[in-house]
């Protein structure tokens, strides 16, 4: 079973009681810094989980319990001996903490045992340094002998007595001078009986020379007694080595190893896999003053761009039977039927709120005594104590605010003015209940902000290695909102209206379209980061309890990319580039202590921000409503219901039936789906005068279709934000 690291990482959090940042690295060993309180472990990708467990445990007591102090100011001991003591001490006091853990370490130093992780198969423990048997007994000591004289079992008693770091130093300089004089001894005794190997070979020499004088003195050399020796060669060789062997080499200063702990960390980096390095990106801190474009300055360049297209017209056609002055009749025509029209509609959206709220504050209410007699009771005195009138306290509601999010990509073109119409709908309701509200466009076409000297615009956001890149001409367009009062608010909508009826191939229009109002790409994922900075700033500006985020899109957002530090060859300083977010990127939320892996499709990645968004805003709701062709509507489905499955065939039915359905299993709170050709049509039931049944019959049924969507989406609406 793959080992979820996501997983992993609450595991680390939840045993350290703190919002730990943990990352998940291509690294060789684990490690925590207890200033930054970042814990950074391997990629075990061929760790079980018994094992990922006990590592993961392992380096939590190193987090809770290993203090940040410079301790090779007071002892002068290698680290591995500070380290085997250090290593028993913050696993007895985890499994103190955290009674389960006794059996996590079990599990996970038997697997380590039973794959030879310490390399002591074949090895004679007992031969082995008092350090090593020391790291072997408090780790895998359950499943081999290690056997102490009773001098060192002294240490032993001490180490599982041992309770603050300051012990573990004087604990482990007291092993590193036993080891060290161990070690000693064995050098002097190596070098005795290297001192009489010496008189041996001196006598043996005595004798070669005795021999071969005599041989000389008789004219005969014994080859087979000539020393080995002497001259170049494999044997000479040999002996040398044996030499540096037996001595040691020249290196007298000699130093104790632990060399269990490095065989244990060899391994363990075996487990490290071959997988690309992961890298942690985080969310950037936005500038709004850089990416909203003001209500007012929207409205002041339509105005100014359609002042131009009625001096053109007046300019180029003298002739008043060719030029209406009033160039928006038509579609301001078109605009105040369709406000008619939508009434019925706002005013069901008010009903089931009210009722709503209502329904609410009643299972809330509370009876509470006035203090008069209610004289309607007073003749039952004799069996009913509670003569009082009672009056019910209903709590306060809570103030209720909307944030919009409009789709203005150039796919939109479609279904933009079937959009606007919902959202007008909406924004209607709002006014009538008098909730606040703010509608934002995201745009690429609207370059807004500070530029530099040569006219470049600035960037949004800070410039930083790792952290997402808010491209220069990311703009959210403020569209509506509830701070414009009146005619203005009604001068607004309809401009937007006109500007998108001019989108709209069957309605003709004879004025231009301001540039900057354009449809464009889809920041939709820049839009989402945006909000971690927008939806605080409203509930504080309208003083409001709850908030709500309605995102009305028709399809997915453009993948992010992220700052990236590189060093090429042909410059000194590191060159600051972006590159396309990986799948080996985890999203690190430092305010949440959250992190996200972004191994997903390029559509996913929308579906993370929404999660780190809800867990930031654990109160707002975050709804999605998406547009859908015909024809794209069994894939989008597919996407979050899978193949098979009732809940695939739910969904799919909920569609055919009434050309809308609702996903629970994204990103979103609740997410929409509304067919485009559904809302296109009129639900109005009208006919001619000279209908026939038949004709009646069909108008009756569509209008009926039209309304059981529409109701049925927004009653889910309702329930939502009221």
């Amino acid at each position: 079973m793959p080992v979820c690291h996501e997983i992993k990482s609450q595991l680390a959090k939840l045993l350290a009681t703190e919002d730990l940042v943990v990352e998940h690295k291509k690294v060789e060993t684990a490690e925590f810094n207890v200033q930054t309180r970042v814990l950074t472990l391997p990629i075990w990708e061929k760790a079980s989980n018994g094992i990922y467990d006990s590592l993961v445990a392992h380096e939590v007591g190193h987090a809770l319990y290993t203090p940040d102090i410079d301790w090779k100011e007071t002892h002068n001991i290698p680290h591995a001996f500070v380290n085997i003591v250090e290593d028993a001490r913050i696993e007895k006091l985890m499994k103190r903490r955290y009674a389960g853990l006794s059996k996590t370490f079990y599990y996970g130093y038997q697997e380590l045992n039973d794959n030879d992780f310490f390399e002591i198969n074949g090895v004679d423990i007992d031969e082995m340094n008092l350090a090593d048997r020391i790291n072997l007994y408090f780790k895998i000591g359950n499943y081999v002998d290690v056997n102490f004289s009773l001098l060192e079992s002294r240490f032993i008693k001490k180490i599982e007595n041992c309770e603050t770091f300051n012990e573990v130093l004087d604990i482990a300089e007291e092993i590193y001078n036993y080891c060290k004089e161990e070690l000693e001894e064995t050098k002097q005794n190596i070098s005795i009986g290297e001192s009489e190997e010496d008189q041996d070979q001196e006598s043996f020499d005595s004798s070669v020379d005795a021999n071969s004088e005599e041989d000389s003195e008789e004219g005969e050399v014994d080859i087979d007694h000539q020393p080995t020796i002497s001259g170049d060669g494999p044997v000479l060789e040999d002996f040398e080595k044996q030499q540096d062997i037996n001595t040691g080499g020249e290196d007298h200063n000699e130093e104790p190893e632990v060399s269990t702990l490095k065989s244990l960390e060899e391994s363990l980096k075996r487990l490290v896999g071959s997988s690309s390095p992961s890298s942690y990106i985080e969310l950037p801190k936005v500038d709004l003053d850089r990416i909203i474009v003001p209500n007012s300055v929207i409205y002041k360049i339509c105005d100014e761009t359609w002042a131009d297209s009625i001096k053109y017209y007046k300019t180029a056609y003298t002739d008043s039977s060719f030029f209406n002055e009033n160039i928006f009749e038509t579609v301001d025509t078109m605009f105040n039927d369709f406000k008619k029209s939508a009434q019925k509609e706002v005013n069901y959206l008010v009903k089931e709120f009210e009722m709503k709220k209502s329904a609410d504050a009643y299972a809330r209410s509370s009876t509470a005594r006035t203090g008069v007699l209610d004289t309607a009771k007073l003749h039952t005195y004799k069996y009913n104590e509670d003569l009082f009138k009672k009056i019910t306290v209903l709590p306060d509601g809570k103030n209720h605010g909307l944030v919009f999010i409009l789709d203005w990509s150039g796919s939109m073109h479609q279904v933009m003015l079937d959009t606007i119409k919902q959202l007008y709908n909406l924004l209607w309701f709002c006014k009538k209940v008098q909730i606040p509200f703010d509608v934002y466009a995201f745009t690429s076409e609207f370059p807004y902000g500070e530029t530099d000297d040569k006219g470049v615009r600035l960037p949004a956001s800070e410039e930083v290695d790792g952290q997402i890149h808010l491209p220069p001409w990311f703009s959210l367009m403020q569209l509506f909102t509830s701070d414009v009062k009146g005619k203005e608010m009604e001068k607004q909508m309809k401009d937007i209206f006109r500007v998108v009826c001019s989108m709209d191939q069957n309605i003709f229009t004879c004025y231009g379209i301001p540039g900057c109002l354009r449809l464009s790409g889809t920041p939709l994922n820049e839009t989402l980061i945006c909000l971690h900075q927008i939806l605080p700033k409203f509930k504080k500006e309208k003083g409001l309890q709850k908030v709500q985020c309605i995102i009305l899109t028709d399809g997915e957002a453009q993948p992010l990319k992220v700052y990236k530090k590189v060093q090429r060859p042909w410059e000194e300083d590191p060159f600051l580039g972006t590159v396309h977010c990986n799948h080996n990127s985890f999203l690190r939320d430092r305010k949440t202590g959250n992190t996200y892996s972004m191994d997903v499709e390029w559509y996913g990645q929308t579906d993370v921000l929404l999660r780190n968004l809800k867990d930031n805003f654990s109160d707002v709701n975050f709804i999605g409503i998406r547009i859908l062709a015909n024809r794209d509507s069994g894939y989008f489905i597919r996407r979050y219901c899978g193949y098979n499955g009732d809940l695939l065939d739910k969904t799919i039915s909920s569609w055919r039936k009434n050309k809308s359905f609702t996903i629970k299993t994204s990103g979103y709170d609740s997410y929409f789906g509304l067919s485009s050709s559904a809302l296109s049509n009129d639900d109005e039931f009208e006919v001619k005068t000279d209908a026939t049944k038949a004709q009646i019959k069909r108008a009756f049924v569509k209008s009926l279709k039209g309304k059981k969507m529409n109701k049925k989406i927004l009653g889910e609406f309702i329930e939502l934000v009221a």
